[in-house]
């Protein structure tokens, strides 16, 4: 659906991104990770027809955003990380003043801006003035300007920012929605957590290169991160961390606070027999899962917290 080439944008001599590679399935949501100054939003800006690049392109769809950027512009919604907003319109008026931008004719836009409202849950706003919404309340109704012309593909550049809990909550579910409807969604964020709950593929840019791309799981591949095994016991903690220490593929085994922690390679056959030697050795087991590294920790590791 999305299909980025050797994208490179040069301001002189310098390089805001160079080479950067990725695809993102349809159907999927791909999660854009970076420190500020990464390069991120050149990216999407790049990918919304904004910005041309340098050097290398980018299909949507299968329609190169550099030859044929109007026909791009149909096919999707971008949300910018800063965007105006016309405080003095109401939230219809508002909606249908981008419906008109996309041509939707009258008729159309007086059908789909009540839909538009009620999916991101602002019906009862309607007839508000822009200026009177809360922060996240504007957020949604940025993403539903999004959606007026129903693209396929939506750029969403730091969606959360400056949202409370709650209204993160409900942008998360609201963007879970969306793509039960079908829509492809790129997302930049640097909350990393929030991202590792919603997204299939991940991206990792740090001082305008890609440093990683692909599930969490095959980026872990990738780089040989471990994954760590937390057994909790009523008792006995110092007797299952010998037992762990003698089993293959486990190391560096620590004990603290009634849980055992033991770093883990091997698969699931391998996790199941540990875990059969500590029942069969009759320790109080209470609780054996293996957790693998979070989005943040495989971020961490392979950054180096540089920006350009």
């Amino acid at each position: 659906m999305l299909q980025v080439d050797k994208l490179t944008k040069f301001y002189g001599d310098f390089a805001a991104i160079e080479n950067i590679s990725f695809k993102v399935p349809e159907g999927s949501i791909f999660g854009f990770v970076g420190p500020n100054g990464a390069g991120k939003s050149t990216t999407i800006k790049i990918l919304a027809t904004l910005m041309e690049p340098s050097s290398g392109t980018a299909w949507l769809d299968g329609i190169d955003v550099v030859k044929n950027p109007r026909a791009v512009r149909g096919l999707l919604g971008y949300m910018p990380d800063f965007f105006g907003v016309y405080d003095d319109l109401k939230v219809t008026e508002y909606l249908d003043f981008y419906g008109a931008s996309y041509g939707l004719a009258p008729a159309r836009r007086r059908a789909v801006i009540p839909d538009l409202l009620e999916l991101v849950d602002l019906s009862h706003k309607a007839e508000s003035y822009v200026d009177n919404l809360s922060r996240g309340m504007k957020q949604r109704l940025c993403l539903a300007r999004c959606l007026v012309h129903d693209p396929k593909i939506l750029l969403l550049d730091e969606p959360a920012s400056g949202l409370d809990p709650r209204a993160r909550v409900e942008m998360r579910a609201l963007l879970r929605e969306l793509q039960q409807m079908g829509k492809t969604i790129l997302i930049s964020s640097h909350i990393l957590p929030e991202l590792a709950e919603l997204c299939q593929h991940v991206g990792i840019i740090e001082k305008g290169r890609l440093v990683a791309s692909g599930t969490v799981e095959e980026i872990m591949q990738q780089g040989h991160y471990r994954k760590v095994v937390k057994v909790r016991l009523l008792s006995r903690e110092e007797e299952a961390a010998k037992i762990l220490s003698q089993q293959p593929a486990v190391d560096q085994v620590v004990v603290s606070e009634g849980q055992v922690q033991a770093g883990f390679d091997g698969d699931d056959a391998a996790l199941a027999k540990v875990l059969a030697t500590l029942v069969n050795a009759k320790l109080p087991v209470i609780s054996f899962g293996e957790s693998s590294n979070n989005l943040e920790e495989i971020f961490m590791r392979v950054t180096k917290g540089e920006v350009n």
